[in-house]
């Protein structure tokens, strides 16, 4: 496809996903409390997108995973969490 054909195919889902992000993090910055591990890692993939190298979706990826190669003895949670708890 050509640029154009994409952005006639995909632009307004992708604004949408934006607008639907933007009012995510509304909603978080007006709830009280402080943010986790897992804003954290949301803003880093967050600028990821704003990055002029190619492969965003992943680096956005990996900015959410666990880059350990060792396995650990035993599962901390009982459900995936989205984002790596740990320090890169």
């Amino acid at each position: 496809m050509t640029r154009q054909q994409v952005l006639d195919l995909y632009f307004i889902e992708a604004r949408a996903k934006l607008i639907d992000l933007g009012a995510f993090l509304d909603r978080v910055e007006r709830a009280a409390g402080e943010e986790d591990f897992r804003m954290t890692a949301f803003r880093a993939a967050l600028g990821e997108l704003s990055q002029g190298e190619t492969s965003k979706a992943r680096r956005v990826l990996l900015s959410f995973s666990d880059p350990t190669t060792e396995p650990i003895p035993a599962a901390t949670t009982k459900a995936a969490c989205g984002a790596w708890p740990g320090t890169k």
